[in-house]
């Protein structure tokens, strides 16, 4: 089975906003795992509408996100796409724990210091 993979960017980072994203990473997985295409959409404008429309079209089978309203969640799940929402930090961490199996919705992934050290 091959993987088509969507997630929404800003610079390196996740969105934070499904509804307010205007970058997304489309990535096409084989299915012995190996990257076989890598592209950059810049949207037009935000509009949750428009990227639910274009996720659909691209026949994309999962999503990586920041937050999302219930309502588009509910919809893309009827629609038979994979979504992993509410996650933070760098685009390209999420993307490789998603290939070791290991992400989940709500995952963090941003360096910062506490008590002078960074975790």
């Amino acid at each position: 089975m091959i993987d088509k993979i969507t997630i929404t960017i800003h610079q390196d980072q996740i969105a934070p906003r499904f509804d307010l994203t205007t970058e997304i990473l489309i990535i096409l997985i084989s299915s012995n795992l190996v990257v076989e295409e890598k592209k950059s959409i810049v949207l037009p404008r935000s509009s949750a509408d428009d990227l639910c429309h274009l996720l659909i079209s691209e026949n994309i089978n999962t999503l990586i996100c920041g937050a999302m309203e219930d309502e588009y969640y509910q919809f893309l799940k009827w629609k038979q796409i994979n979504i992993f929402d509410s996650v933070m930090g760098s685009w390209a961490t999420a993307f490789k724990n998603w290939q070791e199996n290991t992400l989940n919705p709500g995952d963090i992934f941003s360096d910062r210091m506490i008590e002078g050290k960074l975790v």
